[in-house]
């Protein structure tokens, strides 16, 4: 991939945000492809999807995320879908999974992974080793790319054994979140610790939890890497908090900022390309 390129990933709705916390937040099917499309028009790469259910909570039920998947590509064919398979809801393996059966047009092109269990605040992300392994499988098997989520460094050293291991097929995408309470911060040293130890043929994107977004979108620019924004990651546009951010507008900062500093958008369709998404 041309290094003048970079990636942005959408992250719109997360597992957190809701109506009570800010108006804002996309969370039907029809109001996440809408902001999509919106944030689309600016320049975006991929877009990284989390089901809610009729109560706006986290779901892992595949025909929910049949229905985002079709708003989606129906406001815009050519994106790259990403679902979440997070454990911070619920880590069983079999409610996790689901969307990853999906086939045809309905078939996501990528999937979360996180490689280890963390900690947030108040609440923990489960990953087991078997659970890891298990999703790594199911997402070779039926040929969904793994986005391989990473909050510490300790994560990349179980991806380069998932490698040695044969779970994990070349080329790699890896999106690395910063600022997490218990994980790295968003400070140049942390990051580069994580750089420094991804496996060759890598691509990467960088997010930042709360008032540590436009910081880790910065470091990661500079180093050369993508970049991750959304709601799920941070609500507020400013970091005094006076002002509930959009996606569309956190899109447009990023944007600006990017192309001051002389580079481009990496398009869906040269995502697709680079990654050998089918």
């Amino acid at each position: 991939m041309e290094t003048n390129k970079i990636i942005i990933n959408l992250a719109p709705t997360g597992v957190i945000p809701n109506n009570n916390m800010t108006s804002h937040v996309p969370i039907t099917p029809k109001e996440v492809a809408l902001d999509v499309y919106n944030c689309a028009k600016f320049g975006l790469s991929c877009v990284h999807v989390h089901a809610r259910d009729e109560n706006q909570e986290q779901t892992g039920d595949s025909q929910r995320y049949v229905q985002y998947i079709e708003a989606i590509r129906e406001k815009v064919p050519e994106m790259v879908i990403c679902v979440s398979c997070s454990g911070r809801k619920d880590p069983n393996f079999e409610s996790r999974s689901q969307v990853l059966s999906l086939t045809g047009d309905l078939r996501p092109d990528m999937a979360s992974l996180t490689l280890s269990s963390l900690n947030f605040t108040k609440t923990a992300s489960l990953n087991s080793p078997d659970t890891i392994i298990r999703l790594a499988e199911k997402m070779q098997n039926n040929g969904i790319k793994p986005e391989l989520e990473i909050f510490d460094v300790g994560m990349v050293n179980y991806a380069h054994y998932l490698i040695k291991k044969g779970y994990l097929l070349a080329p790699y995408y890896f999106n690395i979140i910063l600022g997490n309470i218990a994980s790295a911060q968003a400070n140049l040293l942390h990051l580069g610790m994580i750089i420094k130890e991804l496996p060759s043929d890598s691509i990467w994107t960088v997010g930042g939890i709360g008032n540590a977004q436009l910081s880790a979108n910065l470091m990661a620019i500079s180093q050369g890497g993508g970049v991750r924004v959304g709601l799920e990651d941070n609500i507020w546009f400013d970091e005094e908090r006076t002002e509930l951010a959009t996606n569309q507008s956190m899109m447009e900062r990023i944007i600006k900022i990017i192309r001051l500093m002389g580079k481009e958008i990496i398009s869906p369709k040269e995502l697709r390309t680079y990654l050998k998404l089918i």
